[in-house]
């Protein structure tokens, strides 16, 4: 069978998607002013894109799947299968203006709109009803205001570069995060599909890994069906009889934001020697 080929993308995308290979166990090696990433997977072959490019090279069929962001996928529009949502480089793309203007006034001019989303922000002017020029920017779009632009279209994570650069949110068009899409012939090739749906396999496992930690505890034999009945589990917890049949080593996996409440909690229940620690990954 061929190699899956792989895009994945520059710029701050790329460091979140290089940590999920790693944790995959696939390792991502990137010399200097390459393009061509070596993997630690013979049957994959990558190639850094920007994210803006990774919708219509896989739609062309040039590349069978890849890592890019919602936004940009609606912005060209492109015809992807999205295999899962990642969750991180979580952003709003909003409409701002600054904070001075009032929403009559900019109902009563042509608006210049500045924005790297030519696509997203015309529909949404046209459905808001604004007279406007749109004016695509190349990145830096939180500046052009007030003398280059009477409003942009952008994204934000928490706004803050806004609020510094005197502009207010108007309203919010999308949220969008990272997605890891395929191309829908690569999903038509039974090989190919195999191939995507370990890789997301995999993924899954390091995101739920990430949010979920192993609690391991002794607690006395007395103390153990209590102890039992208050436990959250995936399924059901590990149980050990303890050396010399004084008790049970108990050892349950948790969300980690669980823990602040639940270690006090056993402690009361009767366990001890309670030790907490970090999972790589988790396959149901």
């Amino acid at each position: 069978m061929d190699k899956l080929r792989i895009l994945i993308p520059k710029g701050r995308i790329y460091d979140n998607v290089s940590a999920l290979f790693a944790g995959a166990g696939i390792p991502i090696s990137l010399a200097d002013r390459t393009y061509r990433p070596r993997l630690g997977a013979p049957w994959l072959d990558a190639k850094i894109m920007k994210p803006q490019n990774v919708g219509e090279l896989l739609e062309l069929g040039s590349h069978d799947a890849g890592f890019t962001g919602l936004d940009w996928i609606r912005e060209s529009g492109s015809d992807v299968e999205e295999v899962m949502d990642l969750g991180f480089d979580r952003v709003r793309i909003v409409a701002a203006v600054p904070s001075g203007v009032s929403d009559e006034e900019l109902a009563r001019r042509v608006l210049v709109v500045a924005t790297e989303y030519v696509n997203l922000a015309g529909a949404w002017l046209r459905g808001a009803g604004y007279r406007c020029r749109i004016v695509r920017t190349y990145g830096a779009t939180e500046v052009f205001p007030p003398d280059d632009a009477d409003m942009i279209i952008d994204n934000t994570s928490s706004g803050q570069t806004l609020k510094d650069n005197g502009l207010r949110i108007l309203d919010t068009i999308l949220e969008s995060s990272t997605r890891f899409v395929a191309s829908r012939a690569a999903l038509a090739d039974s090989g190919k599909r195999g191939r995507i749906e370990e890789l997301a396999m995999l993924f899954k496992a390091v995101l739920d890994g990430r949010d979920k930690v192993m609690l391991e505890m002794n607690v006395s034999k007395e103390r153990f069906d209590s102890l039992i009945a208050a436990l959250p589990a995936m399924r059901s917890p590990t149980v050990a009889p303890l050396h010399g049949g004084g008790g049970f080593a108990v050892k349950i996996a948790v969300s980690k934001n669980e823990v602040p409440v639940l270690i006090p909690k056993l402690k009361k229940l009767g366990a001890s020697d309670i030790v907490e620690y970090e999972l790589r990954k988790v396959v149901p």
